[in-house]
């Protein structure tokens, strides 16, 4: 569910592939080979998927949005009277909206926040029912994912490695309420590049095979995702999947295991990264999603949590200018996040971090968000290209991009696979793989369509815009 996914306005009805029932026929499991930068990651594979089996027609805009503000401003303190918008719906509604609870990843928190706030009767029997078995489920995939870290932790200990857990259960609890509220699909280290081979060695040894390299991470998995229903980001599955993220260091890259601290998960004791390294990397991670063409809410509302719980340490807040203040794109990424969330749950971060990220944005970038950012936090998948209009101002500004306009905008490469061969493929199961892929394959061309014409339509409008800020 990450981070993301970040906006969507195009439903595909006519799409006529139903991957449940292709499983059903014995169809093989979706392939995630070859991963690449800003390509279709597994969540996201998932809820292609689902897209292609999806045969309903759009709902108004204008209440969808609504209903998405309201769940999104229930994690205020208190919650606006907005909130009161998620009583009565229909169940149609409900159906639609939980389908963006899970793609956002906040269908857990937010049934955890109507509990703690008391207000869990807004929700119909069906729907609680469902977000309870999910949460049920989501506890017992992360037990699994717990038990697999501490054996990896112990295999690692015993090697003597320099690592340390990156993201995922390390957010507990200062981003993350509890660990099984959070839909988290792999496991990530920071390994020194000096451990990295045998650390790659331990992980062969439990089942592990390397699946892709990019830059400097190593993904590894067990075996390929066995179902492409939405259902699978709650469920336990067999699939595992492990990236490593080599560390190099050097005089301008100091190293964050030297800063890593120890803390105890579930009564286990690890190494992890210092709280103010965890926060900057969560603000770099949601500004990479954010100048995606998906992200998911639930990164923003982590981050969100995560400056709360430091809001009146002024040392922590010196200390981690001091460090950002070393990246010109660490210093964007937090002034962007950071305006991004207030612009759609108000206000919420200390002057002693506004003060040097968001009043130092340039007029650009705080246009931006101020003109698609709403429409970027409550978008749903596959996402749009407005976040190039911003890319393009920061182009200008010697920020690096990863990707060129052009390339963004028309793509020379075809998708990746999402049913790879297995043995013993019988023609039908051949011809039904191919027709999958040939599907996700218009799926991806219609979303380049719109989506490019939807940017160029924008485009004069945001041209625009910045010559009357420039005035």
């Amino acid at each position: 569910m990450s981070s993301s996914f970040s906006g969507h306005e195009a439903r595909f009805s006519k799409a006529k592939w139903n991957a449940e029932r292709q499983l059903k026929r014995g169809l093989p499991a979706p392939s995630t080979r070859g991963r690449q930068p800003g390509r279709t990651g597994d969540v996201q594979r998932l809820i292609a998927m689902q897209m292609l089996s999806n045969n309903t027609a759009p709902q108004s805009r204008s209440r969808e949005l609504q209903l998405r503000q309201a769940v999104l401003l229930t994690f205020c303190d208190p919650p606006p009277d907005m909130c009161a918008k998620l009583r009565g719906l229909s169940g149609t509604e409900w159906q639609r909206l939980l389908y963006w609870l899970d793609t956002s990843g906040l269908a857990l928190y937010l049934l955890d926040r109507l509990y703690e706030l008391k207000q869990i009767e807004i929700l119909p029997p069906d729907v609680h029912y469902r977000l309870q078995q999910n949460l049920a489920d989501n506890t017992a995939r992360t037990a699994a994912m717990i038990a697999e870290l501490t054996a990896i932790h112990r295999e690692f200990q015993r090697a003597g490695l320099s690592y340390a857990i990156l993201k995922g259960l390390s957010l507990a609890p200062s981003s993350v309420p509890r660990p099984e509220l959070r839909s988290q699909l792999d496991l990530d280290f920071l390994v020194a590049q000096h451990s990295s081979q045998e650390a790659r060695r331990i992980l062969e040894g439990r089942g592990y095979h390397l699946h892709a390299i990019s830059g400097r991470t190593w993904e590894f998995k067990t075996n390929e995702m066995p179902s492409t229903t939405l259902k699978d980001l709650y469920k336990y599955v067999p699939h595992r999947s492990v990236e490593l993220h080599i560390e190099a260091t050097g005089a301008e890259d100091p190293s964050l295991l030297a800063r890593a601290e120890i803390r105890s998960l579930r009564g286990v004791d690890m190494p992890v990264l210092s709280s103010i390294d965890i926060l900057l990397g969560q603000g770099l991670h949601a500004f990479k999603h954010v100048c995606s063409e998906f992200s998911r809410t639930a990164h923003l509302l982590e981050f969100r949590r995560h400056v709360l719980s430091h809001h009146d340490d002024v040392a922590f807040w010196i200390e981690l200018r001091t460090r950002a203040e070393e990246n010109p794109r660490a210093v964007l990424a937090l002034g962007v996040t950071t305006l991004l969330i207030s612009e759609v749950m108000g206000v919420f971060a200390p002057i002693a971090l506004t003060a040097w990220t968001v009043n130092r944005l340039p007029p650009s970038a705080r246009l931006w968000v101020q003109s698609y950012g709403e429409r970027t936090v409550f978008a749903s998948f596959p996402g749009s290209k407005l976040y190039l209009l911003l890319q393009k101002e920061f182009a200008t500004s010697s920020i690096p991009t990863k990707r060129s306009l052009r390339k963004a905008l028309l793509p020379l490469s075809l998708p990746p696979r999402i049913v790879h061969a297995t043995a013993n493929e019988t023609l039908s199961m051949r011809l039904r793989r191919y027709r999958t892929h040939i599907g996700f394959i218009l799926f991806r061309l219609r979303f380049h369509a719109v989506e490019g014409c939807r940017y160029l339509r924008e485009l004069p409008r945001w041209q625009q815009r910045l010559s009357g800020v420039a005035r």
